[in-house]
């Protein structure tokens, strides 16, 4: 995990052809356009999302969900019990697989740890989202966490490189 953080890589898409790269980019932009209305932040945001979940072998509109849950794409947030950032990250995963001047609040820095840690727990659960998601929010074995971030990822951010469909958005 500690070796995840420390690489500094700067996002990139990754995708099998610059045309299905920016067909996903457009059409999660157009998703997003009402809760980040300047396009080029939203389009850095959905880049460095894009990067950091492949890089850690996460569906890209999965952490969508879990960031429209936690967040609401406010990369200013803090929870009650302090939680920071677009994935809403405790400050003790600084210390503990990172380091105390990491800024959670950079998108970058935020995405790195939230992916990191989501992938860890999908490890530790052999692949079973409801249990990683429980244990991220700190709720394993209650269902509503889970199923709120499946429903954010399945209702508002599903996308398939051959589909064409969209998804409306609220």
């Amino acid at each position: 995990m500690q070796r995840s953080i420390s690489d500094r890589a700067e996002p990139r898409l990754i995708f099998d052809s610059p045309a299905q790269a920016e067909a996903w980019l457009a059409e999660m932009s157009e998703r997003l356009k009402k809760r980040i209305p300047d396009e080029f932040v939203r389009r850095k945001l959905l880049t460095a999302i894009h990067y950091e979940s492949t890089r850690a072998g996460l569906d890209p509109q999965l952490v969508m969900g879990l960031i429209h849950v936690e967040s609401g794409f406010n990369r200013y947030a803090v929870s009650v019990v302090g939680a920071r950032g677009l994935m809403q990250v405790m400050p003790f995963w600084q210390r503990s697989i990172g380091s105390p001047e990491h800024n959670l609040f950079d998108i970058n820095t935020g995405l790195r740890y939230g992916c990191t840690i989501l992938r860890h727990y999908l490890d530790i659960e052999n692949g079973d989202y409801f249990r990683a998601l429980g244990r991220y929010n700190g709720s394993l074995g209650k269902a509503e966490y889970p199923n709120l971030v499946h429903g954010a990822w399945k209702n508002w951010y599903d996308w398939s490189p051959n589909s064409g469909q969209k998804v409306a958005q609220r």
